[in-house]
């Protein structure tokens, strides 16, 4: 099996991205960021909270190597004639002349036309090279790959939440778009010993980014590291390749204990954690 450090194919865009991306929100330094793009992460989501030093970190990375990085501009915009500005300023803010990805944020239904044709004429006149599309409704994303308008999907997996491995890859024998997995360890609640079952060891966060890489359908693991430190969890899962058959099956045990007790009511959750 290659190696996890190995660029792969973001679907059939003809990306080569890195399996791990690092995203905008969390609070990562630019120093940080350069240094994990000199290590070969390529793939820069400037997403929700957009931080001064991630964009910093992106102008002057795109100063001298623009056509090795692969840089994603998320809208949440819901009004399709507020799409171009918003997306224009995006651009200003990191200098460059394109997205290489311009992903439409959060649509558990379908988009309507005046957003569709929005995105579409932007990649049309070479703002955005492709366009991909986020979503909590798995149930949704058969429509989106079988739609040409979307390039890439972006879908909530992790081992708390493996229902993607039912309900969407198996869509991608239709048409392969780029898979870029979001939220590998849950908010932090596959870190939490307190939910780990008895006998079964707590999952590091590379373990997570792990778990999400075995499987070949991902192309992308997102990741949310706010300091060096974590950003070393996303070098460790690299270093240390897809999971093996026993390792998948632990970290199923984990997840499924974790997806159990989310499924409790709050309070029920509440007086568990105060006794922790």
């Amino acid at each position: 099996m290659a190696s996890l450090w190995d660029k792969a194919p973001l679907g059939d865009t003809g990306l080569q991205v890195s399996r791990i991306g690092l995203g905008s929100s969390y609070g990562i330094g630019a120093r940080e960021i350069e240094a994990a793009y000199e290590r070969g992460i390529n793939y820069l989501y400037w997403g929700s909270i957009q931080r001064p030093d991630f964009g910093k970190a992106i102008r002057r990375l795109a100063a001298r190597d623009r056509e090795r990085l692969v840089i994603v501009v998320q809208t949440y915009t819901r009004v399709g004639f507020l799409m171009k500005p918003a997306l224009e300023s995006a651009l200003r803010e990191l200098d460059t002349d394109y997205a290489d990805i311009l992903l439409l944020g959060w649509w558990n239904d379908r988009p309507p036309r005046r957003i569709l044709d929005a995105a579409a004429k932007l990649k049309s006149a070479g703002r955005a090279r492709f366009i991909m599309i986020s979503c909590h409704e798995r149930k949704m994303f058969q429509a989106f790959i079988g739609d040409p308008t979307f390039d890439a999907i972006m879908v909530r997996y992790n081992a708390a939440h493996p229902g993607a491995e039912t309900e969407v890859f198996p869509r991608l024998s239709r048409r392969r778009v780029g898979v870029v997995a979001y939220t590998a360890t849950r908010w932090g609640s596959l870190l939490d010993p307190r939910l780990t079952p008895t006998g079964e060891r707590t999952p590091s966060a590379a373990d997570c980014y792990r778990f999400v890489l075995t499987n070949s359908c991902v192309d992308v693991c997102l990741a949310g590291p706010k300091d060096a430190a974590e950003l070393e969890a996303a070098f460790a899962a690299l270093d240390q390749g897809p999971m093996s058959d026993d390792e998948l099956a632990w970290m199923k045990r984990v997840g499924a204990a974790v997806r159990e007790h989310h499924r409790q009511p709050w309070l029920a959750r509440f007086v568990a954690d105060l006794r922790s």
